[in-house]
């Protein structure tokens, strides 16, 4: 990748189905480690004055207990 298609790919409206679904996965296990999940994520990314405004909406049932490391 050269110097102007990352300064480009850095600089996006949208992300790609593909993108979007990869990221939905990755974020669904680690929001399932803190809460018990129902269903599926949805994502919005909207752009804004200083980048973009970033919402993610899940469903959870119940925030899970964390223990502290010993």
């Amino acid at each position: 990748m050269n110097a102007v298609t990352k300064l480009l790919s850095l600089d996006r409206e949208d992300m790609t189905d593909l993108e979007r679904e990869l990221f939905l996965k990755d974020f669904k296990r680690i929001a399932e480690e803190y809460f018990e999940v129902d269903g599926s994520c949805d994502l919005e990314v909207t752009r804004s004055e200083d980048g973009f405004l970033v919402c993610i909406i899940f469903n959870a049932h119940r925030i899970k207990n964390i223990r502290r490391p010993i």
